[in-house]
């Protein structure tokens, strides 16, 4: 069942591949200090997850300017990440859903990715958006069904700014 606003943000804590090695993130470590955006996207390496965070990361200030961390999640590998990240200078945290946990936490993953295709890969995150307050309750939500639409960035920013 998908989350939804005012819902208590499930905690998790995810690899993310940092310069000194493997780091273990988790959504808590942010309570009481900032908010938190949490981007899912599909896969790696895909034109439209690939626009999306290199677009995030070129207006990444606008996020930090309103006390906002934020942390994109996909079901890749988190070497598979760094090397989409180096690629394509995505400059916002990477977290490793691998199998694809938080994605059923947060209600926004398919049951079958791209079925038409045949791939047979349930489990992967819908393109889908979460504004986490400090206190850990979810203040947005937005799960697209179709992996092409981008979220709403417009109100996901006056979200955050009702926020700081």
């Amino acid at each position: 069942m998908a989350l939804k606003i005012g819902d208590k943000a499930p905690d998790f804590e995810l690899s993310s591949k940092q310069a000194d090695g493997i780091k273990k993130i988790k959504l808590s470590d942010n309570a009481g200090k900032k908010n938190t955006l949490l981007l899912f996207v599909p896969m790696a390496f895909t034109g439209v997850c690939t626009k999306e965070f290199c677009e995030i990361s070129a207006g990444l200030g606008q996020y930090t300017s309103l006390n906002a961390d934020v942390l994109g999640i996909s079901g890749d590998n988190p070497f598979a990440q760094e090397a989409w990240a180096q690629k394509e200078r995505i400059t916002l945290t990477l977290l490793s859903d691998y199998e694809h946990k938080v994605a059923a936490a947060y209600g926004c993953a398919y049951d079958s990715f791209l079925p038409q295709k045949n791939l047979g890969m349930g489990g992967v995150p819908k393109r889908s958006a979460f504004v986490v307050d400090k206190t850990g309750v979810i203040r947005y939500a937005e799960i697209n069904d179709d992996p092409g639409k981008l979220p709403n960035f417009d109100a996901i920013k006056a979200s955050l700014a009702q926020l700081k």
